[in-house]
């Protein structure tokens, strides 16, 4: 950990993220309002909204393409989106065009622009497990945060509640993993969209046929896919094969890790996607 870059950001996995957002804008013209509320709903149903004061100020860390902030912001009084990516950011700023109530921020983690004490709540989806350190980046929120705030963080998880035979089956795809993330940018993207239309659409769809003929699907992999758009797998094929940084954490890692940054009353939700979880400041 004394090794991390003093940004704790990887540049070439940000320029990667810089470049996945640029290409799946998340737009409503791509990304249906439905499945906007449903992935969003799975993320934050354990949020605890009640908690907030009126006029509430929060952050968004790693804001991509600003998909979520989209619906935070309106329930808020006023939203930081931060991201390490200009890119991204420039999408995010499209993407928000409409709100009066955010402002961006082009930094890494390591480098948040706010006051310590500052913030009424932080979320984090589906970023921090692409930092160099993990655990120094929910320090470094934890700080921004003032006591009793909460915080939603998602991040991979170790396929520590699933069985041997699936945990076998992700090492073997993160071998392709590793070889697709080294290629040049559009190699990267050719094949993770063979890998959308080869491996996600047909689980996705064999999912949902169980489904459909009364049994649970969700044992298979890639069954959280089973109601959504091609243009969800799409991204997130991309997403999941183009980042050359990936670490993944069981539960108790997370746990330990949210505690030490100074965050009690953890609670993890219970569904798809694992691990999702939200602290609050002590």
């Amino acid at each position: 950990m004394t090794d991390r870059p003093p940004s704790n950001v990887d540049p070439a996995v940000a320029a990667g993220f810089g470049h996945e957002w640029s290409t799946f804008r998340q737009g409503e013209d791509a990304f249906s309002a439905d499945d906007r509320a449903a992935i969003f709903e799975s993320y934050f149903h354990i949020f605890p909204w009640n908690r907030l004061p009126a006029s509430a100020v929060g952050m968004d860390v790693g804001c991509g393409s600003g998909r979520w902030s989209v619906m935070v912001a309106p329930r808020v009084g006023h939203l930081h989106l931060l991201d390490a990516s200009a890119d991204a950011l420039n999408v995010a700023r499209a993407n928000l065009a409409a709100a009066k109530n955010v402002s961006f921020h082009h930094a890494s983690v390591g480098e948040l622009p706010l006051p310590d004490g500052s913030l009424d709540f932080a979320f984090s989806l589906g970023v921090l497990h692409h930092v160099p350190d993990t655990q120094a980046a929910i320090s470094e929120i934890s700080t921004k945060l003032k006591p009793g705030a909460p915080f939603l963080i998602y991040l991979y998880y170790a396929l520590d509640n699933r069985p041997a035979w699936y945990r076998a089956l992700w090492k073997f795809s993160n071998i392709f993993r590793v070889v697709i993330s080294s290629l040049p940018e559009k190699p990267r993207l050719w094949i993770s969209q063979i890998i959308a239309v080869f491996v996600y659409w047909p689980l996705a769809r064999l999912a949902a046929l169980v489904e459909r003929l009364g049994f649970s699907a969700a044992a298979l992999p890639l069954e959280s896919y089973k109601h959504r758009a091609f243009y969800v797998m799409r991204t997130d094929a991309y997403d999941r094969f183009c980042t050359r940084l990936e670490q993944r954490f069981t539960r108790v890692q997370i746990g330990d890790m949210l505690t030490a940054a100074g965050f009690q009353d953890i609670r993890f939700s219970e569904r798809v996607p694992y691990w999702c979880a939200v602290g609050i400041k002590r």
